[in-house]
């Protein structure tokens, strides 16, 4: 019903920066939240960054101050500017977002992930 396409993923050395995107289409009603997750390798998946439809964000530790999210809502896209990028921000990157349908029916979709290296 609702299919997630991300973008902008790469090889960055330290330092750097990258911004990812995700577009929402399909037969959307409502998005009540929109986020990041990673997931290296060896490691369990962990949140990056959240967003709700009430405009509350929320970001790992290890991120704050480096990445900001952000939403387009007219268009169902879900930006992730990641600045001053870090080894250990390597990762694949999957975009999330919680969707009610117009039955009432929450579903959690996730998108194909995008590889995000960082490496001199």
């Amino acid at each position: 019903q609702v299919q997630l396409v991300e973008s902008g993923g790469g090889l960055v050395q330290p330092g750097g920066s990258l911004r990812l995107s995700c577009a929402a289409s399909g037969s959307i009603f409502i998005i009540s939240a929109m986020g990041w997750y990673r997931q290296a390798p060896g490691k369990q998946r962990e949140l990056v960054a959240r967003s709700t439809s009430g405009g509350n964000t929320n970001y790992a530790d290890s991120v704050k101050g480096r990445f900001t999210i952000s939403r387009d809502n007219a268009k169902n896209t879900v930006l992730l500017q990641m600045d001053s990028l870090k080894p250990e921000d390597t990762a694949v990157y999957y975009c999330n977002v919680v969707h009610i349908s117009r039955s009432g029916s929450r579903n959690n979709y996730w998108g194909q992930g995008t590889q995000v290296t960082v490496s001199s």
